[in-house]
């Protein structure tokens, strides 16, 4: 594929993606979402041709073509049940987000959402035999919730057209089809669901036993001292004091992120639940992810779920207390850095670059690439390939960036740094309005957008550490479902007489 078709083509699958969440329901949104599907696969297979993987996916066209078939039975079997039963749409969405599937060819591997892939085109089939002949108005946002879906469209297309001068366009390439494209359209299929009572409580059932699950499997991992899989940590667990485990996980920080995000979000229900029985169960569901979470040994997991229930604590009880309490840990955090060792202060940027792997020393490189170009950037995709050639004479253990600001100001600059903070800002105004008055709109909704909103914190601390908010599908669940939920009609006034419900209760 000739470099201006495939930057044409990139163009023309974000641009499809982005209407898909800013059209109404109709033709022309259900097109959208065909043509960002159809071109995501034309564009990869058309970049990685002459690939080792592709080269050898074409000399075995037999398995191909089973694989396909099997796919394709699969995506007509779940666009099916979803046009039948459309709240098994959500719930497939979210039970798939943590699965990869490792593809193995021509000596080398990778590991892909495929089970993602394949509900989010099921969920576009039965969107299209739902809405292609009922052309209707959407609802009509305002405020942060028109914003938020705009700069989210801004995003992916200004990201597509900044792949145009990236010096590496391939990876640029491979992030607008594996993540910005399908995690758009996922975006587009959730955010008009109507998140009620029983759909809140089925996903939270799911998450739940879904983190069980990843847990034993970690358990087993850690009593076995054996790993399934990455053999990158199983090299680093042979020289290290502890033993780092990743489930069904590629990395054990993503595992911890995962990990910390259901914590968040069971502690949320728990810090509202009434009924004993519900309380005994989440207190259970905590206490054992917690045990699962200590395996992985992510220290920034662990700050992330520490930012999550901060935000809970500052909804349920006190902002400022939470506040104060969360300025004095800091402040403790920075002496014990600072005092323990007897080391002197001009020492410890070294050392934290040692004791993070090197990631110091990218966050300082990165900030270099950004004050070079500041405002366009390298292009999209490129950190890796450029930080590596700006370390000339170094010895550079990683270069892939670990802080999502720094990938994103050296990547798109000044004008990819604007919409991103821009679109944090509309997210956490969407996800937070209202919700220090209590909830006047019920409880379930009001307990539901406060584990968002505390969810989304935790999301966006872990990717302040090990970055990966865009290409997080867990990302635009929450955006989707914080849209969702602050677009959702107030019920009805309490009959006179009637005690309010009160967040405190």
């Amino acid at each position: 594929m000739s470099d201006l078709l495939a930057a044409v083509g990139v163009l023309a699958a974000a641009a499809a993606s982005a209407a898909a969440i800013l059209l109404p329901p109709g033709r022309l949104r259900s097109a959208s979402m065909l043509v960002a599907l159809a071109l995501f696969p034309v564009l990869i297979l058309g970049d990685q041709w002459h690939a080792h993987q592709i080269v050898d996916l074409r000399n075995h066209l037999s398995r191909v073509a089973v694989l396909v078939a099997i796919g394709a039975v699969a995506v007509l079997a779940l666009a099916y049940a979803f046009h039948r039963w459309r709240s098994l749409l959500p719930l497939a969405i979210v039970f798939a987000l943590p699965f990869r599937v490792p593809l193995h060819a021509g000596g080398e591997s990778a590991n892909l959402l495929v089970p993602l892939y394949l509900v989010i085109a099921a969920g576009v089939l039965a969107v299209l035999a739902r809405d292609w002949s009922l052309p209707r108005p959407g609802p009509v946002g305002r405020g942060a919730l028109l914003w938020l879906p705009r700069l989210l469209a801004a995003f992916v297309v200004l990201y597509a057209i900044q792949t145009w001068y990236s010096p590496d366009f391939s990876k640029g390439l491979q992030n607008v089809c594996f993540f910005l494209v399908p995690f758009t359209v996922a975006y587009a299929l959730l955010q008009g669901i109507e998140w009620d009572r029983r759909l809140l409580t089925w996903t939270l059932v799911l998450v739940a036993v879904e983190a069980v699950a990843f847990v034993l499997v970690g358990s087993v991992e850690y009593a076995a001292r054996s790993l399934f899989w990455n053999d990158q940590v199983i090299r680093s667990n042979e020289f290290h004091t502890y033993f780092r485990v990743n489930s069904v996980f590629w990395d054990p920080n993503i595992y911890g992120r995962y990990l910390a995000l259901v914590i968040v979000v069971a502690t949320a229900a728990l810090l509202w639940a009434r009924e004993r029985r519900t309380l005994a169960l989440l207190t259970a569901l905590v206490a054992l992810l917690w045990l699962g979470l200590a395996q992985t040994y992510s220290q920034s997991s662990f700050i992330a779920l520490l930012a999550g229930l901060a935000v809970l604590a500052a909804i349920r009880w006190s902002w400022r207390w939470t506040l104060a309490a969360v300025g004095v840990c800091a402040v403790g955090a920075i002496l014990v850095v600072t005092l323990i060792g007897g080391k002197s202060v001009s020492s410890i940027p070294e050392r934290l670059n040692v004791d993070t792997s090197g990631r110091a020393h990218l966050v300082s490189g990165g900030l270099e690439l950004f004050g070079e170009r500041p405002l366009w950037g390298y292009g999209s995709g490129s950190f890796q390939q450029a930080y590596r050639e700006h370390q000339t004479g170094r010895h550079v253990p990683v270069t892939v960036s670990h802080t999502e600001p720094v990938t994103v100001a050296s990547e798109q600059g000044l004008l990819g740094l604007a919409v991103y903070l821009a679109l944090i800002v509309a997210a956490l105004w969407t996800m937070g309005a209202g919700l220090w008055r209590g909830p006047p709109d019920g409880r379930t909704r009001f307990v539901a957008r406060a584990a968002v909103l505390a969810a989304f914190v935790a999301l966006l601390v872990h990717t302040l550490a090990y970055a990966g908010f865009f290409e997080d599908p867990i990302t635009w669940v929450l955006l989707a479902l914080s849209v969702s939920l602050a677009a959702a009609p107030v019920p009805a006034a309490a009959p006179a007489g009637a005690a309010p419900v009160r967040a405190s209760a």
